[in-house]
């Protein structure tokens, strides 16, 4: 018997591998089986070239639990005492003490530059023993024995076949794994892939209405899976299947694309595009990393590009730079290369589908728009390709490429400053009325209602020249594409008059403010509109999205209640103010002229000269004079409130307006819903 000391120049690697790696350290189960799948993999090529010639049998490799232990069996080249001597016990450590000073904080680290694959048993065992035997003729099988301490023993033991047997000595901390559904569920996310068959105990049937094991060896992986196949050789009904493998409680993919390429790196996988219902869906960590298929991780950042994140699938590539413990990717011009072409691979795909079937491609739009759009908003190159593929919808459901939109709505939605006027709604039920009157004028109206499409507004306004989104329900028809300088002016009084009966019956709502303007917007047209500032309403929507901008989430919702006076409802209310309180009415506009007039003389005497220039006695004049107008003004207001107030018609274009825009809620309804049947009846 040998006994020894690794070749290590510090004591101090266990206890590191243990502590640093402690968070990761159910990676132990797929290094070691990696490992056994390496050995077989050697004895296959061994064969293949005439050095090995001997029987090679079944190649399956075994995981077995016992009341303390793992075990690990394969039947592949085995180890010789020198080889035990050369890879387990002289861990090639330069200057092992100031690297582990370096990165003590950094176990991946430490792993990933000795190569120390093995050594992760010892995450989860107390003690460690490799029963080999090489598959070289004439070997003497030998079992090496560690407990964690830089001190270990050799000795020949009988061993009748070839192949490896490392058996772990579980420590009482880590006893989870010694339970089969938890050492199962890991073997299912790690080894489900590689090439070499796994057994795990055996499978088990009902029998007498409980399992029992039968004969047969539980095999937990596919050895080929679909990526490793050619496309060429795999139907629909294959990729939908594997799809099952991968996801068994998600919904059909949309589609998929397959990645196949051997220069100038070697790159395989499989992409699929999810069907996502709704928000809760939009998962990153869906792209399982395989590096010969053996797993690596699921964060796939930096490889995949970053709006390429949300789709699902699997990616295999052995020039991906991984350190052993395969949980976390250097920096490496390959990985870039890679990503780039991922990113081409997926415009291509897009762009093949939409040419070769349009309707296709349009039925699955809604579907696939949120990744194109986020590949568009976050990557230049994408957006120059997507380009020519992307589609606007618009609210009968038509699609067009924004080559083909422009076209469209060139002749009827150009501004007089010769900016082309986009339309939107992005909710056809709630802003139905204002579709219907930009449909009426001969307008397009796109539907924008997806959860980048404010980004995505803001975005195309600054790739596509002279071009500006408006949605439809922002400012009244006439004046959301503006083509000349059309007089829409109102008598001044008729103006105040009108402005001052409305406000006074808007509701109070907490963070809303309404500003009330009267217009001359045609007789045919509704009597009150309500429009939202595309600016202010644009920005409280980014300031969701975006958190730097929550200043914008703060204020509060504007809105412009603008009174169509040529309308003749709205006629009658106001010559019914002008009948109903002219005494009130004449009295105080009288006196308001008057007021106007004084303060207009005060202003001109005031013109030119300098603040110490002007009289105490004239500021104090013009102070009072302005007080005065703003007392006048109240009575006026009040007079009009009472007017109002009373006035069941003013009320009721008040809340059809309220109604419309989905703010007439609670006991408002209610008034309005019976004012409503006093009406009728």
């Amino acid at each position: 018997m040998q006994k020894g000391n690794i070749g290590v120049t510090t004591e101090n690697i266990f206890p590191i591998i243990k502590k640093f790696l402690y968070s990761d350290h159910e990676i132990f189960l797929r290094e070691l089986v990696s490992n056994a799948v390496d050995a077989t993999q050697k004895l296959k090529t061994l064969a293949s070239k005439g050095d090995f010639k001997g029987e090679m049998g079944d190649l399956t490799i075994h995981v077995s639990l016992g009341k303390d232990t793992i075990t690990i069996s394969d039947r592949g080249i085995g180890l010789t005492a020198e080889e035990i001597d050369k890879y387990i016990n002289q861990i090639a450590f330069s200057g092992a003490n100031d690297f582990l000073a370096k990165y003590k904080d950094d176990a991946n680290a430490i792993i990933g530059h000795f190569g120390l694959g093995f050594y992760s048993a010892f995450m989860v065992a107390k003690k460690v023993e490799i029963i080999t035997r090489s598959y070289q003729e004439g070997a003497q099988p030998v079992k090496w024995t560690c407990d964690g301490s830089p001190e270990f023993t050799l000795e020949e033991v009988e061993k009748a076949d070839r192949g490896t047997d490392i058996i772990l000595y579980i420590d009482d901390d880590c006893r989870e794994f010694l339970e089969e559904q938890r050492l199962s569920s890991l073997l299912t996310k790690y080894c489900h892939f590689l090439p070499v068959s796994i057994a795990f105990g055996k499978k088990k049937e009902w029998k007498d209405g409980k399992q029992v094991e039968t004969e047969e060896d539980n095999i937990i992986n596919n050895t080929t899976p679909l990526w490793t196949k050619k496309p060429a050789e795999l139907k629909d009904e294959d990729y939908k299947s594997f799809y099952r493998e991968l996801y068994p409680m998600a919904d059909e993919p949309l589609f998929w694309i397959h990645l196949n390429v051997d220069y100038p790196f070697n790159l395989t996988g499989i992409l699929y595009f999810p069907r996502i219902k709704s928000n809760i869906d939009l998962q990153k960590n869906k792209i399982q990393l395989y590096c010969n298929q053996v797993y690596v991780t699921d964060s796939v950042e930096g490889i995949v590009p970053d709006f390429l994140t949300l789709l699902h699938g699997v990616i295999d590539s052995p020039d991906i730079p991984l350190n052993v413990s395969r949980s976390y990717l250097q920096s490496d011009s390959n990985v870039k290369k890679i990503s780039t072409y991922i990113s081409k691979k997926v415009s291509d795909r897009l762009q093949s589908i939409f040419k070769n079937d349009r309707k296709d491609f349009e039925n699955k739009w809604d579907d696939i728009k949120i990744f194109i759009n986020y590949g568009m908003l976050t990557e230049e190159d994408f957006y120059e390709k997507a380009s020519k593929f992307a589609l606007f919808k618009d609210t009968d459901s038509k699609y067009y490429t924004f080559e083909e939109y422009q076209t469209l709505i060139k002749g009827e939605q150009t501004d007089k400053e010769g900016n082309l006027i986009y339309l939107y709604a992005n909710n056809v039920e709630e802003q139905y009325s204002y579709i219907e009157a930009a449909k009426n004028k001969g307008y397009n109206v796109l539907l924008m209602d997806g959860q980048l499409d404010v980004a995505l507004i803001s975005m195309l306004e600054r790739k596509i020249e002279k071009s500006r989104f408006t949605r439809v329900d922002s400012d009244v028809i006439d004046r959301l594409i503006v083509k000349d300088d059309k007089d829409t002016a109102v008598d001044t009084d008729k103006r105040e008059v009108l402005s001052s009966v409305f406000r006074s019956q808007l509701p109070k709502i907490e963070k809303v403010e309404f500003n009330v303007e009267a217009q001359s917007l045609g007789e045919t047209v509704a009597p009150i509109l309500i429009t939202q500032s595309e600016y202010m309403r644009r920005m409280k929507e980014m300031a969701r999205i975006q958190p730097g901008m929550s200043f914008y989430g703060e204020m509060p919702d504007m809105f412009n209640v603008v009174v169509n006076v040529d309308n003749k409802l709205v006629r009658n209310i106001f010559e019914g103010s002008q009948t109903e309180c002219a005494a009130d009415l004449t009295a105080l506009n009288q006196t308001l002229a008057e007021l106007n007039k004084r303060q207009e003389e005060l202003h001109k005497s005031q013109e030119g000269k300098k603040a110490d220039e002007i009289s105490t006695a004239e500021k104090d004049e013009l102070n009072d004079v302005e007080k005065k107008i703003s007392e006048e003004k109240a009575k006026k207001d009040n007079v009009l409130a009472t007017y109002a107030s009373n006035n069941k018609t003013v009320h009721q274009l008040v809340d059809l307006a309220l109604l419309q825009n989905n703010m007439l809620k609670g006991e408002a309804l209610n008034k309005f819903i019976k004012r409503s049947l006093e009406l009728i009846g």
